[in-house]
């Protein structure tokens, strides 16, 4: 007979459904100013801040996008073709690598992260950082920053087999 499974205790559980939730509203508000002031899904958002915020060359192979992002690579080709289709970023063949392909923004690309960003920054202002104090602030990434480097040291999405259909 086997053993039943662990299970977390009541801090943990009331921890994790917390996490949960305050990730969901805030999310869900996210994407509502996001659709509201730019016409951007999340992920949209997430590719032009990725390269117009944190890349210095402002181009980044798709893989490592994904990766990034966190989202699964044929979705995030979708979104990246709907993305130069609205002239935001453009794509071509990797100059190192011609199997991979390169996403960079576009100038109207630039724009449109500069139009949506004032809007961004007070959603999460209000919804997120508002009821915190500053220690607070502090604390919440002293945990979440080890959360996250754990999360991350696994291997990326992109290392994984893909699943034959």
């Amino acid at each position: 007979m086997s053993s039943p499974p662990p299970s977390l205790d009541s801090v943990q559980l009331e921890a994790y459904f917390a996490l949960m939730e305050v990730a969901g509203l805030l999310r869900h508000a996210v994407e509502q100013q996001l659709r509201e002031d730019g016409d951007l899904s999340y992920v949209q958002f997430q590719v032009l801040a990725r390269l117009g915020l944190d890349s210095p060359t402002g181009s980044e192979r798709m893989t490592d996008l994904a990766d990034g992002v966190v989202y699964s690579r044929s979705g995030l080709t979708y979104q990246a073709g709907l993305l130069d289709k609205a002239g935001l970023v453009s794509r071509a063949p990797s100059v190192d690598d011609e199997r991979s392909i390169t996403v960079t923004i576009t100038e109207a690309g630039r724009a449109r992260l500069a139009q949506v960003l004032p809007g961004h920054v007070e959603v999460l202002r209000r919804q997120l950082f508002a009821p915190m104090a500053s220690a607070d602030v502090q604390a919440l990434r002293d945990v979440l920053s080890p959360v996250r480097s754990h999360m991350r040291a696994a291997p990326p999405r992109s290392a994984g087999s893909r699943r034959r259909s």
